[in-house]
């Protein structure tokens, strides 16, 4: 339904649109969990059991993906900003980067009721990547001085690259343990080896209740993603 070259390219979009629209993190990571942990996967059987098919939908094209990605951002600025992103903001990015399709304001709200649809109006944020890892990173710094050397900004580095490479978003469904083992690869490539004392498998492993084993398993997955020539 949605090729690997589709997914690539509409991950690469969400980064840069978040960019452009100055979005929080957490709106960010909230957007990327509604667009590609959700609505990707649930699309194929969505369109499979629609009786009659939206207009968007005939065919999936680049195009209308990347409006789905701009209504993950607009779903996730209404749920964690005060102030959340207008539809005249959207719409213009979308006039400047969508190419093939030029989309009303009307087709945003029709899109974002379809985005519902798909994802069976679940958006439920709690249970994310991001909000584990950012509370981990908060208890680390209040438990050991070496937590201020952990770069939160190489923990949302590592989070993209593994958005990017589709192999590995299947880590994605264990948002706990992902939190954990982004935290400690952060460790490893942001902390000077000399401070290397403090058991950050161990203390992840109480702070979370996950299993030793399965972190370094993916600790060990991530780095030698992240490690890769590009």
């Amino acid at each position: 339904m949605v090729s690997s070259s589709q997914r690539h390219k509409t991950v690469e979009f969400l980064i840069k649109s978040s960019q452009h629209l100055n979005v929080s993190p957490i709106v960010k990571y909230s957007a990327f969990s509604f667009f590609a942990d959700r609505f990707i996967p649930s699309l194929p059987l969505f369109i499979e059991r629609a009786n009659s098919l939206n207009w968007l939908f005939k065919p999936v094209t680049e195009s209308t993906l990347q409006l789905f990605v701009l209504i993950s951002l607009w779903i996730s600025s209404k749920i964690h900003d005060s102030l959340p992103l207008s539809v005249a903001s959207l719409k213009s990015l979308a006039d400047k980067s969508i190419k093939d399709q030029h989309f009303t304001n009307r087709n945003f709200i029709e899109a974002e009721v379809l985005f519902m649809q798909v994802l069976n109006f679940e958006i439920g944020t709690a249970n994310i990547a991001f909000s584990f890892l950012q509370e981990l990173w908060i208890q680390i710094k209040g438990v050991a001085k070496v937590g201020e050397l952990i770069s939160f900004e190489v923990c949302m580095e590592i989070m993209d690259l593994l958005y990017e490479k589709e192999e590995m978003s299947y880590l994605y469904r264990s948002p706990r343990p992902l939190a954990a083992s982004i935290l400690v690869v952060s460790y490893l490539m942001t902390v000077p080896k000399q401070k290397w004392e403090f058991p950050v498998v161990a203390w992840v492993n109480f702070a979370t209740s996950c299993k030793e084993e399965d972190i370094i398993k993916m600790v060990t997955e991530i780095l030698k993603h992240v490690l890769e020539p590009s």
